[in-house]
This record gives C-alpha cells, structure tokens and sequence, in this order.
C-alpha cells in the first residue's frame, strides 16, 4: 500500500466510526495493520491532523480516551452532541470504543 492509499484507508474508516462512538488513533492503525503494512499511533495522529477535516475527526482520540490537544472544547461539544458516553478528561473507552467487526 502506497502513503497516498494508507492516507485513503484512514480516512475511510474514519468515516465508518458511527456517531457516538470512537477509536483511538493505535485501533485505527492496528485496523489497518495487516493490508499496509503499518502500525503507528503517530502516523494516524499525523494523517488525521494534514487530512482529517472532510471525516468525523472528532471520532478519533487517544487510548485513554484523551481528546485532541487544542480542539477539547470542540469535540467535547461534538461528541456530547452524537450521545458519547464522557468521562472526567475524555471519552469512556470502555463504553465508546469502536471496531470495524462491530460495523461489518
């Protein structure tokens, strides 16, 4: 898989991330770990910051349920507004976390 298509299948499952639910940015890249050959938590955070602005960005947090640095407030909001369940720093990963499986 080529950078451009990697970009592509991120941004891609992005999208499918329902309202109200989540993945962290390791879930996405283990997702997509064995067709592009890649694993990194960094590369997602990278992609999302250069490219994630036509996808639900807001979907995409850390393993701990952290929400992206400088955008708190608004995915806070957005995520509220989609009905995820939120804790006292982020989202309850326990109760949010999403996987492609659950969507095939």
């Amino acid at each position: 898989m080529t950078p451009a298509e990697y970009v592509e299948a991120v941004l891609e499952l992005v999208e499918r991330i329902p309202p109200g639910r989540v993945m962290s940015y390791g879930a996405v890249a283990d997702a997509l770990a064995e067709r592009s050959g890649r694993a990194s938590a960094r590369l997602v955070g990278s992609i999302m910051a250069r490219h994630g602005g036509g996808v639900p960005w807001h979907r995409v947090v850390t393993s701990a349920g952290r929400l992206p640095p400088g955008h708190e407030v608004e995915v806070r909001a957005r995520l509220r507004a989609e009905g995820a369940p939120l804790g006292g720093t982020g989202v309850d990963m326990v109760a949010a976390a999403w996987s492609p499986e659950e969507g095939m």
